[in-house]
């Protein structure tokens, strides 16, 4: 049985100096860090032209362009042209011009066998993969 008189206390711990001690630690670690920077891209962008009028395009690398309609005839160079001459256009403008790639401009309705086409014969005359650009034409 307790006795009136007598009241137990119960023993607590005061955290305010442990928290002190805590954040002052924590502002000394802040402020002695060091920071690692990191190397990002380099990025080079384009000089300012002054120029009114941009420089016209080098020949070397005007693109071979073939163009299938939305009733499958191809052009080239405002031509109507047979897929069976493609081989030799494409022979014949790369001499001209050996840094031009082939672009194949196709309407909208326009037959895929016409695109594959172009794009095999391009191939096979050692054109790379990259240098042979498929496009949806524009209206």
């Amino acid at each position: 049985m307790k006795k009136f008189g007598k009241q137990e206390d119960e023993a607590e711990v005061n955290m305010t100096p442990m928290l002190d001690i805590v954040f002052i630690m924590l502002i000394f670690f802040i402020v002695t860090a060091t920071f690692v920077k990191e190397d990002g891209l380099d990025i080079n962008t384009p000089e300012e032209q002054n120029q009114s009028n941009p420089p016209p395009p080098d020949e070397d690398k005007r693109p071979i362009a073939f163009v299938i309609d939305a009733s499958n005839r191809i052009t080239f160079e405002r031509r109507n042209i047979e897929l069976a001459s493609v081989a030799s256009i494409i022979k014949g403008e790369s001499v001209e011009r050996p840094e031009a790639p082939v672009v194949i401009q196709v309407a909208a309705g326009g037959q895929t066998a016409n695109v594959i086409g172009i794009y095999d014969e391009a191939l096979q005359l050692g054109f790379p993969r990259d240098k042979i650009v498929v496009i949806e034409r524009k209206k």
